[in-house]
């Protein structure tokens, strides 16, 4: 029988926004976690919230730069002494502005976040605990990774790539009969550090640039739906602002006669 005191939900991108209030979220649930981030002093603080409110929960803090794959498979390596239950990819970043004038430098950091280092952490994750009763990987998307948005062209495709990755995976899973869920959360406009990162900008406002938008509170809510939900897709619709959950969006060719023949 598994111990429980060490059972973990892991949430990468934790030191702000969606991830830091979802770590709380699974902590209020009395789930000890994993908060991994590149700044560990936001960690720290983070830690800190979680055991002054839920001094029961375990808080292990990672911090490392994901969009270096080799810390990504040293990390996973380091988490092999802990049972994994919930796993969240919510690191990632996005970029403002044309293809032609877009930083190479920064678009090659985000192509390894928002891709390279999700695929790689759902691989390992789903290669180990795909029979293990109760799992769940939740891939953090976009509402950009169902619709393409102008001058973020490049990163609707890497949210694209997110969400076509995790409806396929969803869709294998469950053909397989495994026993875990992947699932992919859509935010729309959340008012996090994401503005001033996607513009390069020091100050961000997301009343005057926006008007509406949800906190990231609200969509550490929304995740904790799709997490107790038996839906695979969690998506805010970008011009009402309303949460739904459904089953997988994109089109599925599993009953093609045209599929390759093994």
């Amino acid at each position: 029988m598994v111990n429980e005191t060490n059972i973990y939900t892991v949430i990468t991108g934790a030191s702000s926004g969606i991830g830091y209030e979802t770590a709380k979220a699974f902590a209020s649930c009395g789930k000890n976690v994993i908060i991994i981030a590149r700044r560990k002093e936001k960690l720290a603080k983070l830690k800190k919230e979680i055991l002054e409110k839920y001094p029961s929960v375990k808080v292990i803090v990672k911090a490392t730069d994901l969009t270096k794959s080799k810390n990504v498979y040293q990390l996973y390596d380091e988490l092999k002494s802990y049972q994994l239950e919930t796993w969240v990819n919510n690191a990632g970043f996005g970029n403002y502005g044309s293809v032609a004038e877009q930083s190479l430098e920064k678009v090659e950091s985000m192509i390894h976040l928002n891709i390279e280092a999700l695929t790689l952490f759902s691989t390992l994750f789903v290669h180990d605990y795909k029979d293990i009763e109760g799992t769940q990987l939740i891939n953090v998307s976009s509402c950009g990774g169902y619709t393409i948005v102008p001058t973020a062209v490049t990163y609707c495709a890497t949210k694209f790539y997110v969400s076509t990755f995790t409806e396929g995976l969803a869709r294998e899973l469950n053909s397989s009969n495994a026993k875990m869920q992947a699932k992919v959360l859509a935010p729309a406009a959340t008012k996090t550090e994401f503005g001033k990162i996607a513009n390069d900008v020091t100050e961000y406002d997301y009343d005057k640039l926006f008007g509406t938008y949800h906190t990231s509170e609200q969509m550490a809510d929304f995740l904790m739906q799709l997490y107790n939900s038996d839906k695979v897709v969690g998506a805010v619709n970008r011009e009402t602002f309303e949460f739904k959950m459904f089953a997988p969006l994109f089109d599925y060719a599993g009953n093609s006669s045209h599929n390759q023949k093994l």
